[in-house]
Protein backbone atom coordinates (compact mmCIF):
# COMPACT_ATOMS: atom_id res chain seq x y z
CA UNK A 1 0.00 0.00 0.00
CA UNK A 2 1.31 3.88 -1.13
CA UNK A 3 2.21 5.50 2.04
CA UNK A 4 0.34 9.43 2.64
CA UNK A 5 0.34 11.53 5.09
CA UNK A 6 -2.06 14.54 6.44
CA UNK A 7 -0.49 17.08 4.05
CA UNK A 8 -2.02 14.44 1.09
CA UNK A 9 -5.33 14.40 2.79
CA UNK A 10 -5.20 18.20 3.42
CA UNK A 11 -5.17 18.81 -0.35
CA UNK A 12 -8.62 17.19 -0.82
CA UNK A 13 -11.78 19.16 -1.72
CA UNK A 14 -14.84 17.16 -2.57
CA UNK A 15 -15.93 13.35 -2.73
CA UNK A 16 -14.84 12.65 -6.07
CA UNK A 17 -11.42 13.46 -5.19
CA UNK A 18 -11.45 11.45 -2.20
CA UNK A 19 -12.21 8.41 -4.59
CA UNK A 20 -9.38 9.36 -6.55
CA UNK A 21 -7.25 9.16 -3.77
CA UNK A 22 -8.24 6.01 -2.20
CA UNK A 23 -7.78 4.43 -5.39
CA UNK A 24 -4.44 5.91 -6.08
CA UNK A 25 -3.15 4.62 -2.80
CA UNK A 26 -4.75 1.49 -3.26
CA UNK A 27 -7.20 1.70 -0.76
CA UNK A 28 -9.74 0.53 -2.87
CA UNK A 29 -9.97 -2.61 -4.66
CA UNK A 30 -13.57 -4.14 -4.43
CA UNK A 31 -15.51 -3.90 -8.46
CA UNK A 32 -18.44 -1.95 -6.79
CA UNK A 33 -16.49 1.28 -5.87
CA UNK A 34 -14.43 1.14 -8.90
CA UNK A 35 -17.67 1.01 -10.72
CA UNK A 36 -18.63 3.86 -8.15
CA UNK A 37 -15.51 5.73 -9.48
CA UNK A 38 -16.67 5.38 -13.08
CA UNK A 39 -19.93 6.65 -12.45
CA UNK A 40 -19.04 9.64 -10.41
CA UNK A 41 -16.49 10.67 -12.95
CA UNK A 42 -19.06 10.46 -15.86
CA UNK A 43 -21.88 12.49 -13.29
CA UNK A 44 -19.59 15.45 -13.39
CA UNK A 45 -18.42 15.49 -16.83
CA UNK A 46 -21.86 15.78 -17.94
CA UNK A 47 -22.36 17.98 -15.32
CA UNK A 48 -20.38 20.35 -16.37
CA UNK A 49 -21.31 19.93 -19.97
CA UNK A 50 -24.84 20.93 -18.95
CA UNK A 51 -23.68 23.82 -16.95
CA UNK A 52 -21.63 24.95 -19.90
CA UNK A 53 -25.06 24.64 -22.22
CA UNK A 54 -26.89 26.29 -19.91
CA UNK A 55 -24.84 28.99 -19.71
CA UNK A 56 -25.56 28.98 -23.45
CA UNK A 57 -29.02 29.41 -22.92
CA UNK A 58 -28.59 32.22 -20.99
CA UNK A 59 -26.64 34.27 -23.17
CA UNK A 60 -28.83 33.41 -25.89
CA UNK A 61 -31.82 33.90 -23.76
CA UNK A 62 -32.84 30.99 -24.74
CA UNK A 63 -35.33 29.15 -23.33
CA UNK A 64 -36.16 25.04 -22.85
CA UNK A 65 -38.48 22.69 -21.37
CA UNK A 66 -37.79 19.18 -19.81
CA UNK A 67 -40.59 17.45 -19.60
CA UNK A 68 -39.77 14.29 -17.31
CA UNK A 69 -42.88 11.55 -17.23
CA UNK A 70 -42.67 8.09 -15.85
CA UNK A 71 -44.30 4.80 -14.27
CA UNK A 72 -44.43 5.38 -10.39
CA UNK A 73 -41.05 5.15 -8.68
CA UNK A 74 -38.68 5.13 -12.38
CA UNK A 75 -36.93 7.85 -10.48
CA UNK A 76 -38.27 11.42 -12.08
CA UNK A 77 -37.19 13.10 -8.89
CA UNK A 78 -33.57 11.70 -8.07
CA UNK A 79 -32.69 12.19 -11.85
CA UNK A 80 -33.39 15.66 -11.72
CA UNK A 81 -31.95 16.20 -8.56
CA UNK A 82 -28.74 14.82 -10.33
CA UNK A 83 -29.20 16.87 -13.92
CA UNK A 84 -29.51 20.27 -11.91
CA UNK A 85 -27.22 19.73 -8.99
CA UNK A 86 -24.70 22.48 -10.43
CA UNK A 87 -26.73 24.84 -12.49
CA UNK A 88 -27.12 28.13 -11.99
CA UNK A 89 -30.10 28.37 -9.53
CA UNK A 90 -31.08 31.66 -11.14
CA UNK A 91 -31.76 30.56 -14.03
CA UNK A 92 -33.79 27.20 -13.65
CA UNK A 93 -36.68 25.75 -12.11
CA UNK A 94 -38.41 22.49 -11.27
CA UNK A 95 -42.20 22.40 -11.20
CA UNK A 96 -44.05 19.75 -10.26
CA UNK A 97 -47.54 21.02 -10.16
CA UNK A 98 -50.27 19.57 -7.32
CA UNK A 99 -53.71 18.46 -7.72
CA UNK A 100 -55.90 21.42 -9.98
CA UNK A 101 -57.76 23.84 -7.53
CA UNK A 102 -61.70 24.19 -7.94
CA UNK A 103 -60.66 27.35 -10.36
CA UNK A 104 -58.31 25.55 -11.81
CA UNK A 105 -60.60 22.91 -13.21
CA UNK A 106 -62.45 25.51 -14.70
CA UNK A 107 -59.76 26.51 -16.83
CA UNK A 108 -58.26 25.27 -20.04
CA UNK A 109 -56.15 22.53 -19.33
CA UNK A 110 -53.36 23.86 -20.50
CA UNK A 111 -53.70 27.21 -18.76
CA UNK A 112 -52.02 26.54 -15.04
CA UNK A 113 -49.01 24.93 -17.19
CA UNK A 114 -48.72 28.30 -19.45
CA UNK A 115 -48.00 29.91 -16.28
CA UNK A 116 -44.91 28.11 -15.50
CA UNK A 117 -42.95 28.01 -19.25
CA UNK A 118 -39.63 29.13 -19.07
CA UNK A 119 -38.40 32.95 -19.67
CA UNK A 120 -35.77 33.57 -22.00
CA UNK A 121 -32.41 32.16 -20.34
CA UNK A 122 -34.38 29.41 -18.49
CA UNK A 123 -34.48 25.85 -18.33
CA UNK A 124 -37.73 24.41 -16.51
CA UNK A 125 -38.05 21.10 -15.46
CA UNK A 126 -41.38 19.20 -15.35
CA UNK A 127 -41.44 16.81 -12.68
CA UNK A 128 -45.04 15.50 -14.18
CA UNK A 129 -46.87 17.18 -16.92
CA UNK A 130 -50.13 17.73 -18.88
CA UNK A 131 -49.73 14.23 -19.38
CA UNK A 132 -51.01 13.46 -16.59
CA UNK A 133 -53.97 13.47 -18.52
CA UNK A 134 -53.01 10.97 -21.15
CA UNK A 135 -52.02 8.30 -18.47
CA UNK A 136 -52.59 8.52 -14.87
CA UNK A 137 -56.21 10.37 -15.43
CA UNK A 138 -57.68 8.51 -17.49
CA UNK A 139 -56.19 5.11 -15.87
CA UNK A 140 -57.89 6.36 -12.52
CA UNK A 141 -61.25 7.39 -14.37
CA UNK A 142 -59.91 11.27 -13.39
CA UNK A 143 -61.36 12.98 -16.81
CA UNK A 144 -63.76 12.01 -19.23
CA UNK A 145 -63.11 10.13 -22.51
CA UNK A 146 -64.29 13.22 -24.75
CA UNK A 147 -61.55 14.95 -22.29
CA UNK A 148 -58.75 12.60 -22.77
CA UNK A 149 -59.81 12.53 -26.84
CA UNK A 150 -59.46 16.50 -26.71
CA UNK A 151 -56.15 16.41 -24.92
CA UNK A 152 -54.97 14.23 -27.37
CA UNK A 153 -55.66 16.00 -29.98
CA UNK A 154 -54.63 19.35 -28.61
CA UNK A 155 -51.24 18.40 -27.28
CA UNK A 156 -49.65 18.15 -30.07
CA UNK A 157 -50.65 21.51 -31.52
CA UNK A 158 -49.75 23.14 -28.50
CA UNK A 159 -46.43 21.81 -28.29
CA UNK A 160 -45.78 22.57 -32.04
CA UNK A 161 -46.92 26.40 -31.49
CA UNK A 162 -44.31 26.32 -28.56
CA UNK A 163 -41.81 25.33 -30.44
CA UNK A 164 -42.50 27.41 -33.64
CA UNK A 165 -42.45 30.42 -31.06
CA UNK A 166 -38.37 29.10 -30.05
CA UNK A 167 -38.99 27.06 -26.89
CA UNK A 168 -37.00 24.09 -26.91
CA UNK A 169 -38.69 21.23 -25.91
CA UNK A 170 -37.15 17.78 -24.61
CA UNK A 171 -39.62 14.98 -23.32
CA UNK A 172 -38.38 12.04 -21.62
CA UNK A 173 -40.66 8.92 -20.02
CA UNK A 174 -38.51 6.71 -17.51
CA UNK A 175 -39.69 2.85 -17.46
CA UNK A 176 -39.58 0.14 -15.22
CA UNK A 177 -39.83 -3.06 -14.89
CA UNK A 178 -42.82 -4.32 -12.73
CA UNK A 179 -40.32 -6.53 -10.77
CA UNK A 180 -38.06 -3.36 -9.88
CA UNK A 181 -41.18 -1.08 -9.21
CA UNK A 182 -42.66 -3.41 -6.55
CA UNK A 183 -39.22 -3.13 -4.57
CA UNK A 184 -39.46 0.42 -4.88
CA UNK A 185 -42.31 0.31 -4.15
CA UNK A 186 -41.97 -1.73 -0.51
CA UNK A 187 -38.51 -0.05 0.35
CA UNK A 188 -40.89 3.47 0.11
CA UNK A 189 -43.23 1.80 2.56
CA UNK A 190 -40.82 0.33 5.39
CA UNK A 191 -37.83 3.60 4.84
CA UNK A 192 -39.81 6.41 7.31
CA UNK A 193 -37.69 8.57 5.49
CA UNK A 194 -39.07 7.94 1.83
CA UNK A 195 -42.69 7.50 3.03
CA UNK A 196 -43.65 11.06 1.98
CA UNK A 197 -43.35 9.63 -1.46
CA UNK A 198 -45.79 6.85 -1.54
CA UNK A 199 -49.21 8.79 -2.65
CA UNK A 200 -52.63 7.02 -2.79
CA UNK A 201 -51.80 6.24 -6.65
CA UNK A 202 -48.62 5.14 -5.99
CA UNK A 203 -50.23 1.63 -3.76
CA UNK A 204 -51.91 0.89 -7.12
CA UNK A 205 -49.24 1.01 -9.49
CA UNK A 206 -48.75 -2.56 -9.92
CA UNK A 207 -52.49 -3.81 -9.82
CA UNK A 208 -53.12 -1.48 -12.70
CA UNK A 209 -50.49 -2.23 -14.52
CA UNK A 210 -51.55 -3.29 -17.99
CA UNK A 211 -53.53 -0.13 -18.04
CA UNK A 212 -51.00 2.05 -17.68
CA UNK A 213 -49.34 0.39 -20.23
CA UNK A 214 -51.85 0.71 -22.95
CA UNK A 215 -52.13 4.11 -22.16
CA UNK A 216 -48.18 4.61 -21.86
CA UNK A 217 -48.32 2.82 -25.65
CA UNK A 218 -51.25 4.96 -26.71
CA UNK A 219 -49.14 8.18 -25.73
CA UNK A 220 -46.09 7.60 -27.29
CA UNK A 221 -48.09 6.78 -30.68
CA UNK A 222 -50.36 10.07 -30.25
CA UNK A 223 -48.58 12.44 -29.33
CA UNK A 224 -44.58 11.78 -30.36
CA UNK A 225 -44.01 13.34 -33.60
CA UNK A 226 -40.58 14.38 -35.59
CA UNK A 227 -40.19 17.77 -34.14
CA UNK A 228 -41.28 16.55 -30.51
CA UNK A 229 -40.60 12.90 -29.68
CA UNK A 230 -41.00 10.87 -26.59
CA UNK A 231 -36.92 9.47 -25.30
CA UNK A 232 -37.69 6.28 -23.15
CA UNK A 233 -34.93 5.31 -20.74
CA UNK A 234 -35.16 2.42 -18.88
CA UNK A 235 -34.48 2.78 -15.36
CA UNK A 236 -34.25 -0.47 -13.25
CA UNK A 237 -30.30 0.45 -12.88
CA UNK A 238 -30.92 4.04 -11.37
CA UNK A 239 -27.28 4.96 -12.17
CA UNK A 240 -26.97 3.94 -15.52
CA UNK A 241 -30.22 5.88 -16.31
CA UNK A 242 -29.49 9.01 -14.64
CA UNK A 243 -26.25 9.05 -16.74
CA UNK A 244 -28.15 8.17 -20.27
CA UNK A 245 -30.75 10.84 -19.52
CA UNK A 246 -27.96 13.52 -19.16
CA UNK A 247 -26.52 12.17 -22.37
CA UNK A 248 -29.60 12.04 -23.98
CA UNK A 249 -30.54 16.10 -22.66
CA UNK A 250 -26.74 17.33 -23.55
CA UNK A 251 -27.40 15.39 -26.95
CA UNK A 252 -30.22 17.34 -27.80
CA UNK A 253 -29.47 20.28 -26.60
CA UNK A 254 -26.42 20.33 -28.67
CA UNK A 255 -27.86 18.81 -31.88
CA UNK A 256 -26.04 15.59 -31.68
CA UNK A 257 -27.73 12.01 -32.08
CA UNK A 258 -27.07 9.36 -29.07
CA UNK A 259 -28.22 5.89 -29.46
CA UNK A 260 -27.94 3.34 -26.53
CA UNK A 261 -30.39 -0.21 -26.05
CA UNK A 262 -32.06 1.23 -23.15
CA UNK A 263 -32.91 4.44 -24.64
CA UNK A 264 -35.52 4.72 -27.47
CA UNK A 265 -37.35 7.18 -28.98
CA UNK A 266 -40.83 7.34 -30.36
CA UNK A 267 -41.99 9.83 -32.98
Amino acid sequence: MAEFDLNDLEKINDKQEIIDFLVEHNIIKEKKFKEQLAYEKELKQLQEKLLEIQSKVIQGNKRVLIIFEGRDAAGKGGTISRIAEFLNPKKYRVEALPKPTEMEQGQWYFQRYFQKLPNAGEIVFFDRSWYNRAVVEPVFGFCSDEKYTKFIKQVVEVEQLLQDDGIILIKLFLSISKEEQAKRLQERKENELKQWKLGALDQKAQELWEVYTTYIDKMFQQTGTEVSSWIEIETDDKKEARILAMKSITAKLTNQSFKNDLVKNHS
